[in-house]
């Protein structure tokens, strides 16, 4: 259901193309919420057809400019405002620290250091979005890089807890 949101906020910001929204997740939202191309397509097509979103302009080879409608605009106000976001509950990653303690030190210790690793590699992937971003004074620009601080914070913090936990380990034998 996010992608829809996703797709209706991006539009939001004036239309586009199935390839330019490709591209924006690709390079701005494939951190927080990724999506296939047949995804995309898929769901403008459902967006299409529930009147969301119309078709404005239509070019060479079937390309095709997407521009939100008013009722679009609103179906993105409501989920914005009434709904709340469902909590993450699993953790795949915190469920296996949680019995490292069956594993060797060794074995142990390589998963946290993976886990500082990818958390390390995450936050100067987002470190050099950062820069690469020509950034303005639009909603989509500005709401963006608030997003974009809170992935790297979020990285930088995971990065630090999971060398504090590799601290935590036991002694060799």
């Amino acid at each position: 259901m996010s992608l829809r949101y996703a797709l209706l906020g991006l539009l939001s910001d004036g239309p586009a193309s199935g390839y330019d929204l490709l591209r924006t997740f690709k390079h701005s939202l494939a951190n927080v919420w990724p999506a296939t191309q047949s995804q995309i397509y898929t769901e403008l097509t459902k967006l299409a057809d529930t009147g969301l979103i119309e078709i404005s302009d239509e070019g060479p080879r079937g390309r095709k400019e997407y521009t939100l409608t008013a009722a679009g605009l609103d179906d993105l106000r409501t989920w914005l405002t009434t709904t709340k976001p469902k909590p993450v509950v699993r953790n795949e990653a915190l469920l296996r620290i949680f019995f490292l303690g069956v594993v060797p030190r060794d074995q142990a210790l390589a998963y946290l250091a993976d886990m500082e690793e990818r958390s390390s590699a995450a936050h100067e992937e987002l470190t050099e979005l950062e820069r690469q971003i020509d950034w303005d004074d639009s909603n989509l620009s500005r709401y963006g890089r608030i997003a974009l601080e809170y992935g790297e914070r979020l990285t930088a913090t995971n990065r630090e807890w999971a060398r504090w936990a590799i601290e935590q380990l036991p002694p060799e034998d």
